[in-house]
């Protein structure tokens, strides 16, 4: 007797693969500071590695040992950050805001970015954003701390959630077995 897997379609792959990461971010060894921090970290790190052309991963794991944050906890969050495709959609808006804070000029091609012109094919719009690497180099950096901020409190606040709600499941449990015994003996 063979048993068929149920297929998926994207959207229920995407929600399954947020939902196994969560169960083992929760599941992770350290308590709500250490995880939710490694959590942090990696999140906001995701953010950079596009801009930084991975180089990011050199110090990924010496900054979350010396922030002493989680390393699973930094991998998971940096693979909900993959997931999200949030890197991608922020690099227009990185650069923007690169651009205010660190206002040199850098002169490629004069193609706008628009993601109509991607999906055409014509990437010069791409290119051009991706020259212009210091700028997006700053404001993916400030993407970066800002939603690993966020990040860190969403995830210190369901961690806690998760904690008490798997004890007061445990002590049920328990109230239930003592019952059980008290009526049989």
């Amino acid at each position: 007797m063979s048993l068929k897997q149920k297929k998926y379609n994207f959207f229920q792959q995407v929600r399954r693969k947020f939902k196994l990461n969560f169960i083992k971010l929760f599941r992770s060894p350290g308590g709500a500071k250490k995880v939710s921090l490694g959590f942090a970290i990696g999140f906001g790190t995701e953010m950079i590695v596009l801009s930084s052309v991975s180089l990011i991963y050199i110090f990924f794991v010496p900054l979350v040992r010396l922030a002493k944050g989680s390393l699973p906890a930094a991998i998971i969050g940096n693979v909900i950050g993959k997931i999200t495709f949030l890197p991608v959609i922020l690099i227009p808006f990185a650069k923007k805001i690169g651009k205010l804070l660190y206002p040199i000029k850098v002169k490629v091609g004069h193609m706008p970015f628009s993601f109509s012109n991607i999906l055409h094919g014509d990437f010069r719009g791409l290119i051009n954003v991706l020259y212009g690497g210091i700028h997006v180099l700053i404001g993916m950096t400030i993407f970066g701390i800002i939603l690993g901020g966020i990040s860190y409190f969403i995830i210190h606040y369901f961690y806690e959630k998760e904690k008490t709600r798997r004890l007061t499941k445990v002590r049920h449990r328990h109230a239930i077995r003592n019952n059980l015994n008290n009526n049989y003996s």
